[in-house]
């Protein structure tokens, strides 16, 4: 089973769910679970924290020096997305590269 982890408004998500087919987890609406956030943390590490992103910029440098998981948990549309879960496999992102490693899979 496929589930796309991402925000309903980002197009990126909406390609993805669009190519794929599969349910999109808006996670504004309904926020990770602490397990979640950790299993994507420890998959992706750092480029997991979408630091180009409006949201980072609106933070103060004292919110920015929190822990990555912190932020992440009080500002989930600071993840890159969309992450892709097919069938336990986690991919980061729509690029070619994603693109080509779920369609061969």
């Amino acid at each position: 089973m496929t589930v796309i982890y991402g925000i309903k408004t980002c197009d990126t998500c909406r390609k993805a769910v669009k190519a794929l087919g599969a349910p999109l987890h808006d996670i504004r609406a309904d926020p990770l679970s602490p397990a979640q956030l950790a299993q994507f943390y420890e998959t992706f590490g750092a480029a997991l924290l979408n630091t180009r992103s409006t949201t980072w910029r609106g933070l103060s440098e004292s919110e920015r020096a929190q822990a990555p998981m912190d932020l992440l948990a009080a500002h989930p549309t600071l993840m890159k997305r969309p992450v892709i879960d097919v069938d336990g496999t986690l991919y980061l992102g729509w690029g070619k590269d994603v693109q080509t490693a779920i369609s061969g899979a």
